[in-house]
């Protein structure tokens, strides 16, 4: 049986011209085509998307395609690009603030994926914790290790969330529904969660057996976690990166793998993508995946309908201004 999907009625006359580069659901492609849009559905590296971006009204993009001042800039010399979505929540791969500077819009799409992506992070958690991946593979290699892969449960243990928006918050319920512990820290400093304790991130490191980071990427401050912080964590505790890459320095965690400081680690996101860091998604005691946290038939569906709904408002909006 099929999905329906209640899309915002159109309220503009106005057709688009839509550059997708990372690709969108196959429902949002058709609807956005129903209603009169001219939607064309095509990677770009960086050199040829300074040529596609001259004669689009909008880009929409993944993780993959990067909209730096470079792209803006030629979009800028026809001026027809008026709005950049990022099909997603963070929106680190674009220079959004540059883009404002130029009259184009940035927008996102922060509440379609946290179900998801705090489903995967659990998930991490759970393979971390208890040697899941590992032991599915060395099973089909004939091996069976039953004595070897004694883990950890996840019931009673401190869980201790870096930033504390829409996914962390999800991530704390789903969390504590398991009898988890939640701590978190963020820049704003909330203590406002009566059910959820707020911590200095020096104060959480020190403390909480699990580590679950919910931050964009900052590429004036680089890796959150490094050398440094791994040193004041607790032995055996746990790291789980369903955030960016970058956030969590790569070879300091390896390290921390190695010498047992750190018990193990889910990692859905990388500083390189595809990644090329064989000896850290093949170490034991890491669950990797390929950057899957949004990739789920229902959070891309959500997807579809909100980035529907942006260009809808956004365009309705405009002719106001008008």
């Amino acid at each position: 049986m099929g999905v329906c999907i209640a899309y915002v009625p159109i309220l503009w006359s106005n057709i688009m011209k839509i550059l997708v580069t990372d690709g969108i659901s196959a429902s949002a492609s058709a609807r956005l085509k129903e209603l009169g849009h001219e939607v064309i559905e095509k990677f770009y590296e960086v050199d040829d998307l300074d040529i596609a971006v001259k004669a689009v009204d909008a880009v929409i993009v993944r993780s993959a395609t990067k909209i730096r001042e470079r792209t803006i800039d030629a979009a800028a010399e026809t001026g027809q690009l008026k709005l950049v979505i990022r099909a997603g929540v963070g929106i680190d791969n674009i220079d959004y603030k540059y883009a404002g500077s130029k009259g184009i819009a940035v927008k996102n799409t922060p509440r379609a994926s946290s179900d998801a992506v705090a489903e995967l992070a659990i998930a991490h958690m759970f393979c971390a914790a208890r040697f899941i991946g590992v032991a599915n593979a060395t099973m089909r290699s004939g091996e069976w290790n039953k004595k070897r892969y004694t883990g950890t449960e996840l019931s009673g243990k401190r869980l201790g969330l870096i930033g504390f928006g829409r996914i962390a918050r999800e991530t704390a319920r789903k969390a504590r529904a398991l009898g988890m512990k939640i701590y978190y820290t963020n820049k704003r400093g909330d203590r406002n969660y009566s059910d959820y304790k707020w911590r200095s991130l020096e104060d959480l490191l020190k403390k909480v057996d699990f580590i679950s980071l919910h931050i964009p990427y900052d590429k004036k401050r680089g890796a959150l976690l490094g050398k440094e912080q791994f040193e004041i964590m607790k032995d055996g505790v746990y790291i789980i990166n369903t955030a960016r890459g970058g956030v969590v320095d790569e070879q300091a965690l390896l390290d921390a793998l190695n010498s047992g400081k750190v018990a193990g680690a889910g990692i859905d996101v990388f500083e390189d993508e595809p990644t090329m860091n064989t000896e850290l998604i093949n170490h034991e005691h890491v669950s990797a995946t390929p950057h899957i946290g949004a990739s789920t038939k229902e959070a891309q569906m959500r997807i579809g309908i909100e980035i529907i709904n942006i260009i809808n408002n956004w365009e309705d909006e405009d002719e106001q201004d008008l």
